[in-house]
């Protein structure tokens, strides 16, 4: 593969039709970040060999896109870790990774509509029926604990049986034979929604799934705070600036994108329930807690060069790293309605990716911390904990955080508690009938009114001094 996804084997693809896939997210990287990406041509198993390889490389501090290019028993590439770099993803929206927030911010709210397109590269090779063979894909087994291998890059589109708008978006799925996966709509939003209103009519839900997209498809399907009317690719295509390009499926009328890998057509079956899990989760955890629903295939298509995309699973960046982005930047969203002095919002990987948020603002009043915390807890119920420090505080340096945290903080006046909220379901700590929890919220703000003790600090001048002493002594 000299050059990532030129053509497809039918050669009517071009470099242009290809910009919103995959493939020109690949070719992106290649260009302009070229040591961030990885071709692994030694053997692999798909059996925990490619985890354990892109965990190994963010323990050495490294998150480059990685294509495993050899993998045993199947003739299809794996393609993983696209969405573990703030730069790489601030690549496809043309600015730096400090802007990366406020700039998907901006463009989530331009809501384009999609260009419906006659045909796309997937529809190369068709499985209908008793053809289809999920076991032809290279599904990864992620950890030990895991039940069974697991497609974790499958953008699962379906559409709202009353109202007919359509969503998109991720949800694990386990592999239980050649048409059938166990499927977890654990999240409660709009697909969860979806499953629940065809189950009342007793009719089962037709899905989409894709595999293999570009990283603004990921980021747009993540996007929570929005009008029900609208539909996931127009946000993603607000992400683009274009209209999306999207291919009506075979049967069910779903659209897809045009520029996936692999399509898989079936539905969610209705009043079925079977066993799925335990799986390694975003917490860090192996979980138990699923909705236990199944999907059966009724169509496997994919291009003739088809790669197969896998987001590394448990806490890896590529598993978290967007929905921090996403959290980020929706959190700073409603906060600047009512508190302009926001001055940034930081959601941590290492905190799984929504549990924690660091909010820094420039007070004004008494009481804009309280508001700071009551506002991020509102905008997304993963959130159960929000530190709210002063501008001063590097939202990004978690060592600068706790440092508020123990100098600024008196627990008694400043610690908040919301006893009984809604929280999420693979929180392991949440209640695990009614998964409500206990939120907090940390006022680590100088105290109102006080001539505070001054912070120390280094200017930006001595800061130079200082690297020009180290550079003269030979020390980088």
């Amino acid at each position: 593969m000299d050059e990532v996804g030129a053509t497809t084997a039918n050669g009517n693809s071009t470099i242009e039709d290809e910009r919103q896939s995959l493939r020109g997210f690949l070719r992106l990287v290649e260009k302009d970040f070229p040591d961030q990406l990885i071709r692994i041509k030694e053997p692999v198993s798909t059996r925990l060999d490619i985890t354990s390889t892109i965990f190994e490389l963010e323990r050495a501090g490294k998150s480059p896109v990685v294509i495993f290019e050899n993998v045993t028993g199947h003739d299809i590439p794996v393609v993983t870790n696209i969405a573990a770099n703030r730069d790489l993803l601030a690549a496809t929206l043309g600015v730096a990774s400090s802007a990366l927030p406020n700039t998907y911010r901006e463009h989530c709210q331009n809501y384009i509509p999609v260009e419906l397109v006659d045909t796309a590269p997937w529809q190369d090779v068709v499985m209908e029926g008793d053809d289809v063979d999920l076991a032809k894909l290279p599904i990864p087994f992620h950890f030990t604990v895991d039940q069974a291998p697991y497609i974790t890059a499958g953008q699962i589109t379906a559409r709202d049986p009353e109202s007919g708008v359509d969503t998109t978006g991720f949800h694990r799925l386990m592999f239980k034979d050649k048409n059938r996966l166990g499927v977890s709509v654990h999240s409660r939003r709009r697909m969860y929604e979806f499953h629940r209103r065809a189950e009342v009519k007793g009719e089962n839900l037709p899905v989409a799934i894709s595999l293999g997209i570009h990283p603004l498809h990921y980021m747009g399907s993540m996007a929570f705070q929005y009008p029900p009317e609208i539909r996931k690719y127009e946000i993603i295509g607000g992400l683009f600036g274009e209209p999306y390009r999207v291919v009506n499926c075979a049967d069910t009328g779903l659209q897809v994108p045009a520029g996936a890998e692999i399509v898989i057509e079936g539905e969610i079956l209705a009043d079925v329930r079977e066993p799925e899990g335990p799986f390694g989760e975003f917490t860090g955890y192996a979980s138990h807690r699923s909705t236990e629903n199944v999907f059966v295939a009724k169509r496997l298509s994919m291009r003739a060069d088809a790669m197969f995309h896998s987001v590394v699973s448990g806490m890896s960046k590529d598993h978290i790293l967007i929905s921090c982005v996403t959290r980020e930047a929706e959190i700073a969203n409603a906060l600047k309605r009512n508190l302009p002095n926001v001055k940034a919002v930081h959601v941590p990987h290492i905190t799984c990716g929504g549990f924690l948020a660091v909010v820094s603002i420039k007070k004004t009043a008494p009481g804009e911390a309280q508001q700071a915390i009551i506002g991020a807890l509102a905008t997304d119920f993963y959130t159960k904990c929000v530190v709210v420090v002063d501008e001063d505080i590097d939202v990004f340096n978690l060592a600068d955080v706790m440092w508020a945290v123990v100098t600024r903080v008196q627990a008694e006046k400043d610690l908040v508690f919301i006893a009984g909220a809604k929280g999420a379901i693979l929180d392991p700590t949440s209640d695990p009938i009614s998964y409500t929890t206990t939120k907090v919220g940390v006022d680590a703000t100088k105290p109102d009114g006080l001539d505070y003790a001054e912070r120390l600090c280094i200017t930006d001048e001595q800061r130079a001094r200082g690297a020009e002493i180290l550079s003269a002594a030979g020390i980088s």
